[in-house]
């Protein structure tokens, strides 16, 4: 589908008016849910996780067939600034490594039963260095959107959102104190593995280019902190949105693109669920300012969507007890 915005003003319309959960579809998945062979509440989040795909789905028992993992990568500016452990060229490499079927997301995917998609995003042309100049102009982050909502596939019944981009996490970092303030150290991590010296460095970029860009409004954030991945995967959930497929975010750096789009529009991630909490510092912090509570916490830092593509089976399974749970009344067991 031919992404429906050329400008950031188009999208922010777009996001003004998404579509909400079927109300009558999560109520039969409620009133199904209670005459299931089970206690009340014996499945805990389970049970939620499948009222709320089948609200989404507009079906009382849903089914997942077709989930869908997307990993964008793009490369950075800032990493001029020596806030990565590993130099750009590790992104292109590394997406290499993805069309070989070498890395972990390829292995999770097919745990899961997961079609894998990867995006490079003009890795030959790293975003500009936010701590001197925007990172993206308006037809830059643009046609990032547009990438990322065109890259959805319409048999997807489900949506993981992954990257790949050496620096990204000083972005999503300097993002996460552009739209919630706070000292850049305590949203800065080690990422890849900077050791002190890098990250006193990443701090510093984080600080001045938050400083020199000057920017609140979400989608701005995006354009003047983000990157071209990150500007793909906040495409990718507003399409996801559009479509009423739900999401499954991944770690620090696809929350902050989850993040901008909260800011433009507060409801925009009803749709997503958190699939896991990182062991890069500030995820935690982050969750907690969209109002997402993380289904995994294995202290994962790697990205590529792995958190995420692993919280698959958790959905899946879900949606599996609650569509193909008998009730009581049709295995014959009183509730007496």
């Amino acid at each position: 589908m031919i992404a429906p915005f050329t400008t950031l003003e188009d999208f922010a319309t777009l996001l003004g008016d998404l579509p909400a959960a079927d109300k009558s579809a999560s109520a039969a998945a409620g009133a199904r849910n209670a005459v299931l062979t089970k206690p009340p509440g014996a499945l805990g989040r389970l049970e939620d996780i499948a009222i709320w795909v089948a609200g989404w789905q507009g079906e009382a028992a849903p089914v997942i067939n077709h989930p869908q993992v997307i990993v964008f990568a793009g490369n950075h500016g800032v990493v001029a600034q020596g806030v990565s452990a590993f130099p750009a060229e590790v992104t292109a490499q590394m997406v290499a490594n993805f069309a070989a079927d070498g890395a972990a997301i390829n292995q999770l995917c097919t745990v899961a039963g997961a079609m894998l998609d990867v995006i490079a995003l003009e890795l030959e042309t790293p975003t500009n260095d936010f701590t001197k100049e925007p990172a993206m102009s308006n037809e830059g982050v643009i046609s990032a959107l547009q990438i990322g909502w065109e890259a959805v596939s319409p048999e997807a019944d489900l949506l993981v959102l992954g990257e790949m981009g050496i620096g990204n996490t000083t972005s999503a970092a300097a993002i996460a104190k552009a739209l919630y303030g706070g000292d850049a150290a305590q949203w800065a991590g080690r990422g890849t593995g900077v050791d002190d010296a890098g990250l006193a460095r990443k701090v510093e970029a984080i600080a001045k280019g938050v400083t020199r860009q000057a920017v609140s409004s979400g989608l701005e954030v995006l354009r003047c902190l983000g990157g071209r991945e990150i500007a793909a995967i906040a495409g990718a959930i507003a399409r996801a949105r559009q479509e009423r497929i739900p999401v499954i975010l991944d770690g620090f750096i696809c929350t902050s693109a989850a993040a901008c789009l909260q800011k433009a529009a507060p409801n925009a991630l009803d749709h997503c669920l958190a699939g896991h909490v990182s062991d890069e510092q500030a995820h935690a912090l982050m969750l907690e300012k969209i109002g997402k509570k993380p289904l995994l916490n294995l202290g994962l830092r790697l990205g590529e969507g792995s958190g995420a593509a692993l919280a698959i089976n958790i959905v899946k399974a879900a949606v599996a007890c609650h569509s193909g749970m008998a009730t009581f009344d049709q295995a014959g067991v009183s509730t007496e």
